[in-house]
């Protein structure tokens, strides 16, 4: 047998190996007490915005496609989520301190405004997340008027 053969015949095994090596999920598909919409002012037009672009990494209510159950696929996809649940969790927005939720508020609307988020490689596989000029400017004036009422409480 040639080097070659040998070669890809390890990398099939490692490659099939490696399937069975999943990484944990979340995804309780319930609205927490704690969830941003029970803190700040959410329209319905906001929701489904954040729903279709932000919720997926940025809450315990991912929804997680096709392609997450092949790894390493489903691992990098594990690593996004984590990261992004830690950067912010809407899930867990009502534990914030009043000062952390409006640094959050902030920061969303810089990363929208400067097009850093929704990620290119999310946007590339959910086009309900590509946000229109229009929606961006929906969701940065949203950030400011929440902030407003989270500044009066």
């Amino acid at each position: 047998m040639s080097l070659a053969k040998k070669i890809l015949i390890v990398l099939v095994i490692i490659l099939v190996a490696i399937q069975f090596i999943r990484p944990a999920r979340s995804n309780n598909n319930q609205v927490s007490g704690t969830d941003i919409s029970k803190v700040a002012v959410f329209p319905d037009s906001v929701r489904v915005l954040i729903k279709n672009a932000c919720y997926d990494c940025h809450s315990d209510n991912t929804v997680y496609p096709w392609y997450s159950n092949i790894q390493p696929v489903g691992w990098l996809l594990a690593g996004h989520i984590k990261e992004g649940r830690d950067n912010l969790n809407f899930s867990e927005f009502g534990e914030y301190s009043k000062r952390k939720q409006l640094d959050k508020l902030d920061a969303i609307a810089t990363v929208i405004g400067d097009g850093i988020m929704p990620l290119p490689s999310y946007k590339m596989m959910h086009k309900n997340a590509r946000l229109s000029t229009d929606e961006k400017n929906l969701l940065i004036n949203w950030t400011k008027q929440a902030t407003d009422s989270l500044s009066v409480k």
